[in-house]
C-alpha cells in the first residue's frame, strides 16, 4: 500500500523562527525533520494536550529543540506552526510561544510557500 504524501506548509511565524536560528547546521536539521513529515506525519512526534490539543510535537537534535505541527488529513497537509527550544518556565519556551500563536490565530499557512 502506498502512503499519501503530505504537502508541508509553514506559518509565517514558524518561518521567522527558523530564520532566527543563527546556526545553519541546526536550521538544516529542522529542514530534514520537517521534510520527513511529508510521509506518515500522524505517526511522528507526540500528540499535545490542553490548549495545544490537535497539534503534535516532534523532537529535533536530542531533547532541546521541537517542531510544533498540525496534520490536516482532509487537505493532505502538514502545517508547521512553531519551532524552537524547549525551555520550561522560560518566556521563550516553544510550547508557550505556540499557545500564544494559537490563541492569537497566527497559525495559518504563510502566503509565501515554497
Amino acid at each position: 500500500m502506498s502512503h499519501r504524501h503530505y504537502k508541508i506548509l509553514w506559518s509565517a511565524r514558524a518561518r521567522d523562527m527558523l530564520v532566527a536560528i543563527p546556526d545553519r547546521r541546526i536550521q538544516k536539521k529542522f529542514f530534514e525533520r520537517v521534510h520527513d513529515l511529508s510521509s506518515e506525519p500522524e505517526k511522528q512526534g507526540k500528540p499535545l494536550i490542553g490548549e495545544l490539543a490537535g497539534y503534535r510535537s516532534l523532537r529535533v537534535i536530542g531533547q532541546r529543540y521541537r517542531i510544533i505541527f498540525r496534520v490536516e488529513r482532509d487537505r493532505v497537509i502538514v502545517l508547521i506552526v512553531a519551532l524552537g527550544i524547549r525551555k520550561e518556565g522560560s518566556r521563550k519556551d516553544v510550547y508557550d510561544l505556540a499557545k500564544k500563536l494559537v490563541q492569537l490565530g497566527l497559525v495559518e499557512p504563510s502566503e509565501k510557500q515554497r
